[in-house]
């Protein structure tokens, strides 16, 4: 009788340190969701923001060979072609 009770203690004592562990790994899966959410929001910041420095140096080039710079000539042109272009289709899609 007293090996049954060893092992039903032995026992018990690994129901109660799984559980322990069970729920340290539940908080810590609960702190790293809530990082992951936290990194995410911050890579969706950081792309928003890398768009809108593309976007002012996109206008700054375009500024820039506005005012005469011989580099960005070439590249003024074509992006005020294809402006262009994008209104003649507009304006084709509303006469329709």
């Amino acid at each position: 009788m007293n090996d049954l009770s060893e092992i039903v203690d032995a026992l018990e004592n690994k129901v109660s340190k799984l559980l322990h562990r069970y729920e340290k790994l539940k908080h810590q899966n609960k702190q790293l969701a809530e990082e992951n959410e936290q990194l995410k929001a911050e890579d969706e910041r950081l792309q928003r923001e890398i768009l809108s420095w593309q976007e002012q140096c996109s206008s700054l080039q375009m500024a820039n060979s506005m005012l005469g710079s011989n580099q960005y000539k070439k590249d003024t042109k074509l992006k005020i072609n294809a402006l262009i272009r994008e209104l003649d289709e507009c304006i084709v899609q509303l006469s329709e």
